[in-house]
């Protein structure tokens, strides 16, 4: 059989999608967790067996050929097929057992969901939480994660899921700094020095109000994460928004000025479609559901929490 013959395995698939993905023969070898030498031979191996080549070798990187476009595609195929089979396997499990991966950010794990997450285990203790911080979206086609808890106005239109209450935002500052609590003139606060969150948070609606109406120069201190902005104001570096469930659970804090419905978030519990009738999922979802409506006027702003 002449070499230009000879089956491809899965992996030399999974080789040539990972190089399309990365551009570079160093960085798919990342992906791939072998050696940028392993990935160069085995390139080479490939083409030799089809007769062409996949790939041109620019300064820049590597580029696809029309032959390499159209494994690309197969390979992409390929993948997305594997990973829904991976799904589909996943979801047939008829108790809540085995391992959940649930995506969240750190401000609602550390000041909303860890006893709930403790209630779960209780009630189900046979569900092992694997739990990724990110402010990121994972990608739940790929099993990155089966949940994500996301505070979004825009949850992604290939998941599925349920709102499970609004989180309120306020403005916040050292109580100590304000012995007589928020002042009569709001626009006073404008020429106090302003803590915000970074750039790459931009859809929040806090982000976009500081923009909107704070000077850059009052701006003394960015932090990427809204669990740090808290840590901030209390420290003394500036006044900022924060999320109400944030903000009052801290003793050394103060409202400026009432929750602004403008900056609300809806918290939304998600997951694949082809995941949302496993058992473990459909019972996770369902508890902090239930959990979490317990709380929804403390999430809202509307009274502190009781316990």
């Amino acid at each position: 059989m002449p070499d230009s013959q000879k089956s491809l395995a899965w992996d030399d698939f999974r080789l040539i999608k990972a190089i399309a993905d990365a551009g570079t023969l160093p960085a798919a070898a990342g992906l791939l967790g072998i050696n940028h030498s392993t990935v160069f031979r085995r390139l080479g191996q490939i083409e030799e067996a089809l007769g062409t080549p996949l790939f041109e070798r620019h300064r820049s990187g590597y580029a696809a050929t029309a032959a390499g476009e159209e494994m690309i595609a197969l390979a992409r195929r390929m993948d997305e097929d594997v990973a829904a089979v991976t799904r589909r396997l996943a979801g047939q499990a008829v108790t809540p057992s085995g391992e959940l991966r649930v995506t969240t950010n750190d401000s609602l794990l550390v000041h909303l969901l860890t006893p709930l997450f403790a209630k779960f285990r209780i009630a189900c203790p046979d569900v092992r939480l694997d739990i990724v911080l990110t402010n990121q979206a994972l990608n739940l086609s790929k099993r990155d994660a089966d949940v994500a808890i996301r505070a979004t106005d825009q949850p992604p239109e290939t998941l599925v899921g349920r709102r499970a209450a609004t989180i309120a935002w306020a403005l916040y500052g050292r109580a100590v700094d304000f012995p007589e609590g928020a002042p009569a003139d709001a626009e006073a606060l404008h020429g106090r020095d302003w803590i915000a969150l970074g750039e790459h948070l931009a859809a929040l609606q806090a982000v976009k109000y500081v923009r909107a109406n704070v000077a850059p120069e009052r701006v003394a201190y960015r932090v990427n994460s809204v669990l740090g902005l808290a840590e901030a104001v209390e420290s003394g570096l500036g006044i900022g928004h924060l999320p109400c469930l944030i903000g009052d659970a801290r003793p050394a804090l103060v409202r400026l000025a009432p929750p602004d419905p403008a900056l609300a978030a809806d918290l939304w519990l998600l997951t694949h479609p082809d995941l949302r009738h496993a058992a473990r999922v459909r019972v996770f979802l369902d508890f902090l559901a239930a959990e979490l409506a317990k709380l929804r006027r403390f999430i809202a702003g509307e009274q502190p929490q009781t316990g």
